[in-house]
């Protein structure tokens, strides 16, 4: 396996040949079919529903893993699904889901959906990508997944096919049968088919019933929004996610490794990190509980779990190593070589204390949903920078630039100056990055590099760093303010567990910045002492944060990020009810919407007798926009 301790050492596997020229499957039947082959009778894929490290575990090798993707990609085909059709799946973590993701982008296009949206914004994946079959949970305690769906296929009448995946097979008695007692009425108000997954796989042949494809082709959506109804989609290519697998199994990996994946099978970093690995190297995959992280027990069972499988690689983000550290290390480690951390920078002092009390090597790296994922990695044989995320992967060219709107590039910016970062590499698909045709306007940097709205800066060495969004900016009276700078000074405050700092609305400067924190579990710090500590920490007198809230939990992603649209929305909430409330005006924000052509938009309604020009001179003090709720 080759070892890459820096960019020379990227470049010279770069170097070996083009990438064109690589003997590598054109296809995910001949990708899984190579692996099944080689490595049939080895451990591919493990998954139990309960956390306990001597609960019961489903473990599959690769001929079965094989066998039982083909069998579900006929299902697909037999439900009238062709190369241009879409499979999307709203499920927890479970080995059916591995099924459904191979088997829908062998028959089809895949499309995993977020089980954490609201209905709406399920409706609204499914009708964009206009999905034929929607694979999902049977009615199951302790989860609305099954109702969730039933009510978004209502709004979705595309959807001709629902396939259920019934939970209860995993669990042993007695625990199986008080949850077939107690499972809640399955509910169906739509018309589409529902069908059962298990007994509809057993009825397929386990050898592919159809022509495969011939080559390159859409073969995954993956949604990028859905929280605001209004998602974006990008697709991705049998290609790129070769690309992902070929990284990982050329320089992290092999048929040797356990790795622990807690992750949800919606996001990329399970998906194009972990399994396209996990064929390209023969790797085995551990799914812990439906919700990974998330499920009862995780994390008090982590470290009995690495035991038990033996695992030597841990996938993970900053906020689940922000809790592990708050557990004992209570079991036999020693097989854990690396760790592979993120979805969001990793505070320097939690690196420390996660290396210190493990042992094991931690690496960050940087993807993202648009690129297929993968671009760079701290190295796991050479220096590791921490706070950049690394060096970029061979084939994918990293550069820092400034463009205008549409993508034409004014300059080239030098080692540390900062910029857009904008890559190219055989996971992004230049021009057609998402499904809707008008979203692509713009999105390249000269029509060849992808424009990924990141800031960031690549130093001497040519390790990149990520300094923060361009979207993100706080633009406080024409001055621009990275939010890094806030986030990085808070962070360093040894109460402080996470920060998110974003503008607030200002009637004078347009915004001003604002910090939202959360806090190490049992510390304690008052909002004057982190205001004091700010003035200390941030030198740009600008940048110090107007507002300081404290918050029980920030809101966040499913991989880990935190969440700043939610902050965003409560700062406007809070900041135009105070003008409000100052000026006498008998109305309040009840909402705050995103609209697909106005952004954040506060909805009003009336508390009383209220002068509505009044109304309207206030918060026209404010750049954000308003409107009377219906």
């Amino acid at each position: 396996m080759p070892q890459i301790a820096n960019l020379a050492d990227s470049d010279a596997i770069e170097n070996e040949m083009p990438w064109e020229d690589r003997d590598l499957a054109q296809t995910m039947y001949q990708f899984l079919s190579a692996t099944a082959t080689k490595f049939g009778s080895r451990k591919a894929i493990s998954y139990q529903i309960t956390s306990g490290p001597k609960d019961k575990a489903e473990t599959l090798t690769w001929s079965e893993l094989f066998a039982k993707t083909m069998q579900t990609a006929n299902l697909f085909r037999s439900l009238g699904v062709g190369e241009n059709d879409v499979v999307a799946y709203l499920l927890p973590n479970a080995n059916e889901t591995v099924f459904t993701l191979y088997g829908g982008m062998i028959a089809g296009i895949v499309n995993p959906i977020n089980p954490l949206l609201e209905s709406e914004q399920i409706a609204s994946i499914l009708r964009e990508t206009n999905a034929k079959v929607l694979v999902t949970l049977k009615a199951f305690p302790k989860t609305d997944v099954a109702q969730k769906a039933a009510k978004a296929v209502e709004m979705a009448p595309n959807v001709k096919h629902v396939i259920e995946v019934d939970l209860l097979r995993y669990l042993a008695p007695p625990k199986k049968w008080i949850a077939g007692i107690i499972r809640p009425k399955n509910p169906v108000n739509h018309k589409a088919k529902v069908l059962n997954f298990s007994k509809e796989i057993a009825r397929q042949n386990t050898t592919l019933d159809f022509a495969d494809s011939q080559g390159d082709r859409v073969a995954a959506y993956f949604h990028t929004g859905g929280t605001t109804g209004m998602p974006k989609v990008a697709q991705h290519l049998y290609s790129g996610m070769i690309y992902n697998g070929w990284l990982g199994g050329t320089l992290l990996f092999d048929e040797t490794d356990n790795v622990i994946c807690p992750l949800p099978l919606f996001h990329v970093f399970a998906v194009h990190v972990i399994l396209m690995a996990s064929i390209a190297s023969g790797a085995h995959v551990v799914f812990p509980t439906p919700a990974g992280y998330r499920g009862e027990g995780v994390f008090d069972n982590f470290w009995k779990l690495v035991e038990r499988h033996k695992i030597t690689f841990i996938i993970t983000v900053p906020t689940a190593i922000a809790a592990l550290m708050q557990r004992p290390i209570d079991a036999d480690v020693s097989s854990l070589k690396t760790a592979f951390s993120g979805s969001a920078p990793l505070p320097v002092e939690l690196f420390n204390r996660f290396e210190k009390s493990t042992g094991v090597s931690l690496v960050e790296g940087y993807g993202l949903t648009e690129a297929t994922c993968l671009v760079s990695l701290n190295p796991v044989f050479g220096e590791k920078k921490i706070g950049s995320v690394g060096i970029p992967f061979p084939y994918t060219d990293v550069r820092i630039l400034d463009c205008d709107d549409a993508g034409k590039v004014r300059k080239e910016c030098a080692p540390d100056e900062v910029g857009e970062i904008c890559i190219s590499n055989p996971g992004v698909y230049t021009g057609n990055t998402y499904t809707e045709a008008d979203k692509n306007t713009g999105l390249f940097a000269d029509g060849t590099h992808l424009r990924t709205g990141d800031l960031g800066r690549i130093d001497p060495d040519g390790y990149l760093w990520i300094t923060g969004r361009a979207k993100d900016l706080i633009i406080r009276g024409g001055h621009n303010i990275d939010p890094a700078e806030i986030e990085e000074a808070l962070a360093g405050h040894e109460a402080v567990a996470f920060v998110g700092a974003i503008g607030q609305p200002d009637s004078f400067s347009g915004e001003l910045p604002c910090a939202y924190v959360e806090l190490i579990d049992g510390a304690s710090v008052t909002i004057e002492e982190l205001k004091a500590f700010t003035k200390k920490h941030i030198q740009e007198r600008a940048a110090n944060p107007k507002y300081i809230e404290i918050l029980d939990e920030l809101p966040k992603t499913a991989v880990g990020k935190v969440f700043k649209p939610e902050l965003r929305k409560s700062a406007i909430t809070r900041v135009y009810n105070e003008a409000l409330v100052e000026k006498g005006l008998a109305a309040e924000v009840v909402l705050v919407i995103d609209s697909k052509n106005r952004g954040l938009v506060a909805q009003l309604k009336k508390t009383g007798d209220v002068d509505e020009a009044a109304v309207k001179k206030c918060l026209g003090e404010y750049t954000r926009p308003w409107e009377w709720a219906e």
